[in-house]
């Protein structure tokens, strides 16, 4: 998903830094599968925020989106040890980490 992002092939920029991001099912394509939503600005700095499965949901709303660009707004101005104390506090989930060329 990241890869895509960097590439800019993400199918939805909706403004703020938040895009939405299509992820197909097991064995079907991407249009009836789950929508993603995550802030990006770089590959270093991705917040995966909300996941939807297409069929349960059609879409965000412009309130929820409004949320969502302030969210981002706010997670990018975090510093390293604020992301940090809250990955301690687990409010924050850091699914992949590279450090020195190394996968966590």
């Amino acid at each position: 998903m990241i890869s895509r992002l960097e590439e800019r092939q993400a199918e939805t920029d909706m403004g703020g830094n938040v895009y939405k991001l299509r992820q197909a099912r097991s064995g079907e394509g991407k249009r009836s599968g789950y929508r993603v939503i995550v802030f990006f600005k770089s590959k270093f700095r991705t917040f995966f925020v909300y996941g939807f499965s297409k069929s349960n949901k059609e879409n965000i709303d412009e309130g929820e989106l409004n949320v969502f660009k302030v969210r981002a707004k706010d997670s990018f101005s975090l510093t390293d040890d604020q992301i940090n104390a809250r990955i301690k506090k687990r409010t924050l989930i850091e699914i992949f980490k590279e450090t020195d060329h190394e996968k966590i």
